[in-house]
Order: C-alpha cells, then structure tokens, then sequence
C-alpha cells in the first residue's frame, strides 16, 4: 500500500512537470491583424524595416535591390524566416537569396532551409525559407551563436542577366520562432540584449541649437527581454530531485524488513 502511494505521487509530479513543456512547444507569436504589419523594405541595415515576429511584411522593388527588415529574437527562441519572391512574366533564369544577420551583423548559418534558389524562365513565383539554430542567453566572445536582440534580413537577387536588371518584382517576408524551451538553456546571460543603434535622430534645446544621437531598436519581443537566467529546466531539476528522494524512501521501504530481529533464545530455557 505504502509503495502504491509513492509511485502515484511521482506519477502526478511527473504529469505536473510535463505541462510547461507541452506549453513551449507552441509558436512565440501569432499573425498580426491589426493591419500594421510593414509594407516596404530598408535598402541598408541602418534603414532595415523592423518586423514584428507572426507579422507578414510586403515590399516591392526591382531585380538588383537589397531588401533589409529587422526583427527582434529572445533567448530559447529559433526563428524561421520565409520569403516570397513574386516575378515579372517574362524573365530568365535567376537566383535570389536569403541572409540573416545578428545584431552584430554576423550572418548567420541557416540550421535548415532553402536560403538560395534558382528560378525558372517560367517560373511566376520562388520561395525561401531559413530556420537559425536557436538563440542562446550567452555565449562565448569567440563564438558565432545566435544571442538575443535584433536581428536582419537581407533579401537580393544575386545571379541574373543583365537584360533582367531593374525589373520589378513584389516581395513577402514573415518572421516566426519556435519555443525551445530549457532544452537549450545556458548559464549565464548577456548585460543587454544585441540592439544597436539603427538611425539618427535630432534633438534640440530652448537655444534653437540641435544635436543629434543614436537612437536605438524599438521592437522587442512581447512581453519584453527575458532575464536569462530561469527556464522549464529549473522545473525538471526540482521534479528530479523529488522523484529520487521518493526512489530512496520506496527503497528503503522495500529492504528495511519488519523491524528489529528478536534476541536469540539460549539452549535449554
């Protein structure tokens, strides 16, 4: 009886624990409706157009542009950014390509997708995708991981004939993060996350004279940064410790006999 009521409390334990990690597997973010989501590019990463992560940004151009966008990516998150690239009726072949800088504009390897793709001459249409590996609270100085902050997209055409230059094309961008959770947890966290100053902003005093400063990224995920230091680890960590103490007192249970063996009753009493 003792040991059916140590394993049904593990059991429920087990079950508590395992619904932080049922909730981190969702997506971060959901598409936008309120109609605000960008409807052009920045040409430079000082003029890159930020996006809002689950929003659908839109942007026309022509063949031989740089597209830039900007995003904001926490720590446990693993962003995928998806383009669709609209073309002219009549071309000929070309290939378009998909780069993701951090906010240290170190690009970023894609863990999977197709980041650069050849089109057609009757293609109408191509897509590209890149999934980053996920953002970690910190890292080390020497290192190339993704960290929390901004983050850029640049999307241009980097093989074309000549006769194709300058034709129009119509471009859809859309940012979204899956949720790793303490799976990818580190020790440690960064001061301030990676957001660097974008643009350049006047400010003037009663004396008519101007100045001007740095002004930096105002996107940032919802709910704001994350502190870098708590995760569903900590959970699994706590339930750990539990279940091994509920193993040890079971075992215990199980070995420690029916108590105290009666003395010896010497020969001839």
């Amino acid at each position: 009886m003792r040991i059916t009521r140590v394993l049904s409390t593990a059991l429920l334990m087990a079950g508590l624990a395992a619904a932080p990690a049922a909730a981190d597997s969702s997506p971060s973010a959901s598409p936008s409706d309120d109609g605000s989501a960008p409807t052009q590019a920045g040409t430079s990463f000082r003029t890159a157009t930020e996006l809002d992560q689950g929003q659908q940004a839109t942007a026309s151009g022509s063949t031989g542009d740089y597209l830039y966008w900007s995003f904001a990516a926490d720590a446990g998150q693993r962003p995928t950014v998806k383009a669709t690239v609209k073309l002219p009726d009549t071309h000929a072949g070309e290939t378009w390509q998909l780069d993701v800088y951090d906010g240290l504009r170190r690009r970023q390897a894609c863990q999977y997708g197709a980041a650069t793709r050849t089109a057609a001459q009757d293609a109408t249409s191509l897509d590209l995708a890149c999934t980053l590996r996920t953002v970690r609270a910190w890292s080390e100085t020497w290192a190339n991981d993704p960290l929390p902050g901004t983050y850029y997209v640049r999307l241009t055409v980097v093989d074309l004939q000549s006769s194709d230059l300058g034709q129009p094309v119509s471009t859809e961008v859309r940012v979204d993060s899956k949720d790793i959770g303490g799976a990818a947890a580190v020790d440690g966290s960064l001061a301030q996350p990676l957001t660097p100053g974008i643009a350049v902003k006047s400010t003037s005093d009663e004396d008519s004279s101007s100045s001007t400063s740095a002004a930096l990224s105002s996107i940032e995920p919802d709910g704001g940064w994350s502190s870098g230091w708590w995760s569903d680890r900590w959970v699994w960590t706590g339930v750990g410790g539990v279940l091994a103490a509920l193993a040890g007192i079971g075992g215990y249970a199980l070995t420690r006999g029916s108590g105290r063996p009666r003395p010896a009753t010497p020969p001839g009493m």
